[in-house]
């Protein structure tokens, strides 16, 4: 317990030098006051139950809505619609409650693939439990489960598993992206609804490619989320983008630079407020750039490429 007055021998520089009737009523008060302290925190004081949350896990519909690949990050813990907080998974909650409670875990991502841009994923339906008990010091383990909601839009799937793809070169890519072969390449990111990926390889003859969807989308404003999802592994990092048509001008917004990454990730990236930015825009088409210098090669792999949005209900 830290004091602020010091009592030492006259040898030191510093000394109590307050009169004995002071001395007397300032350790009575002071006395007083830690009495009163301590007996307060130890009334007040709860133990906590606790959560143990590690992963959150999610499905979807292959046929309409794509791939369930996913990268959630983080569990959003609210009892009783207040947030108790945000925590990286897997995790053991405290909780200041007790008893039955009304519990909900959000399914976190890291906004534009960045670590200090944390947001509930505006797509994922929260996982609810309406009469959850909390027992004081005891840790329950919650498995949660997410979805799409029903309300999500897509406006483009990109799969890699069709004959033919969506997106295409543009004048400024001497390249161009094809399918990984044969069947099941190792590459690829396989899975039991996935034997393909899409693969642009550059070299010293081929140094650049730009390829954007094939075609245009409308996109919802006003505030309504709209987001890109992107399977990815590459080599070097690449630039993710929107070409705008505003009154018979392309315009050209860069949004992302996705770097390097040996393995498959996954990323999301937030097309809003961009979307909201250009009012005159009559409709987009998503882009995807990268070029080598002095590199012999690289390769960029790409998979699940979504475009969704949700009309807020």
């Amino acid at each position: 317990m830290r004091s602020d007055v010091v009592v030492e021998n006259e040898s030191h520089s510093m000394h109590l030098t307050l009169p004995v009737w002071s001395k007397y009523l300032f350790f009575t008060a002071l006395l007083g006051l830690l009495l009163t302290s301590c007996n307060k925190f130890e009334g007040d004081q709860m133990v906590p139950s606790y959560l143990s949350i590690d992963t959150i896990k999610f499905t979807s519909d292959n046929l309409t809505q794509g791939s369930s690949t996913h990268k959630i990050t983080d569990s959003w813990v609210y009892v009783n619609d207040q947030l108790v907080g945000v925590y990286e998974l897997p995790a053991r909650i405290p909780v200041l409650q007790h008893g039955i409670q009304n519990l909900e875990v959000r399914a976190g991502i890291k906004l534009n693939g960045i670590s200090s841009t944390r947001v509930p994923y505006p797509f994922y339906v929260p996982y609810t439990i309406d009469n959850f008990e909390f027992i004081e010091d005891s840790i329950r383990l919650v498995n949660p489960s997410t979805k799409y909601y029903s309300t999500t839009f897509f406006a483009w799937i990109e799969d890699f598993e069709n004959a033919s793809l969506s997106l295409i070169s543009t004048s400024h890519s001497d390249t161009n992206i094809y399918k990984t072969e044969p069947r099941n390449n190792p590459e690829a990111l396989l899975s039991e609804f996935s034997a393909y990926s899409g693969k642009i390889t550059l070299d010293q003859s081929h140094k650049a490619f730009e390829l954007a969807s094939f075609k245009s989308y409308v996109l919802p404003r006003n505030g309504v989320p709209v987001f890109l999802e992107l399977d990815y592994k590459c080599d070097i990092p690449f630039t993710v983008g929107m070409y705008a048509s505003e009154n018979g001008t392309v315009v050209s917004i860069p949004l992302v630079v996705v770097n390097t990454s040996k393995n498959w990730n996954k990323i999301y990236i937030n097309l809003g407020p961009n979307v909201a930015e250009h009012t005159q825009a009559s409709d987009y088409r998503i882009f995807f750039q990268s070029d080598i210098d002095t590199e012999e090669q690289a390769n960029v792999l790409f998979d699940n490429i979504k475009l969704v949005y949700r009309i807020n209900e």
